[in-house]
């Protein structure tokens, strides 16, 4: 990414990188061998699913920081989420950073760097410099299957053009997102061609970290 930022990762984007995502590809292949979750588009319910973009960005493991405390140069630096979720500041050690917003990491190292600085003058301030957090698996009938990450939100249909588009053979009409949560893992119904023309446009969500789409 080429500035910090703090809160907000804002979408859509259309640049990233990829990496072979066997995991993932496998995930979606099971799930088209059992069936898991069947049944058409017009079934499924896509309100329910949840638009990250306005609700502040989340940090994830291999996000790069920058931390400043103002006039504490000494106490200041630059980290990455390791694959624990925490990182580690001079004088306080380790705290937990995944799962939280910047500015809920800012408020918890202020608080533990008012055990050190006790006249209340430490100014803390947590930009991200650069989002890795935020990967995706497009596997199937793309033409880049891979895991790929973005610097912003991108939509189901920006995701597959990352992948290179559908193939030839593609089942466009039956590409469907694996999204896991803490309690299930859940197959959403995609219409892409539907979506590609405009039309179905409740269909093109918001892609989560995690998101898996397969294209038969």
């Amino acid at each position: 990414m080429g500035r910090a930022h703090d809160d907000k990762l804002k979408g859509p984007g259309a640049a990233g990188w990829r990496r072979p995502a066997l995991a993932g590809a496998a995930l979606a292949v099971l799930l088209v061998a059992s069936g898991f979750g069947c049944g058409g588009t017009a079934a499924y319910n896509y309100r329910k699913e949840p638009d990250p973009r306005g609700r502040g960005f989340v940090l994830g493991p291999a996000d790069e920081l920058q931390i400043t405390v103002w006039k504490n140069p000494a106490l200041s630096t630059s980290t990455v989420v390791r694959p624990d979720g925490v990182i580690t500041m001079p004088l306080i050690g380790d705290i937990v950073a995944k799962g939280l917003k910047p500015a809920q990491l800012r408020e918890q190292i202020k608080r533990r760097l008012a055990t050190y600085i006790k006249d209340g003058s430490a100014v803390v301030t947590v930009a991200v410099t650069r989002v890795n957090s935020y990967r995706f698996t497009v596997s199937g009938k793309v033409s880049r299957p891979g895991l790929f990450t973005a610097p912003r939100y991108v939509t189901v249909r920006e995701a597959v053009a990352m992948a290179g588009g559908p193939t030839r053979f593609a089942a466009t009409e039956q590409i469907f997102l694996v999204r896991r949560s803490k309690r299930r893992v859940r197959r959403i119904p995609v219409d892409y061609e539907a979506v590609a023309m405009g039309r179905k446009l409740e269909q093109n969500l918001v892609i989560l970290a995690g998101d898996v789409i397969y294209v038969p």
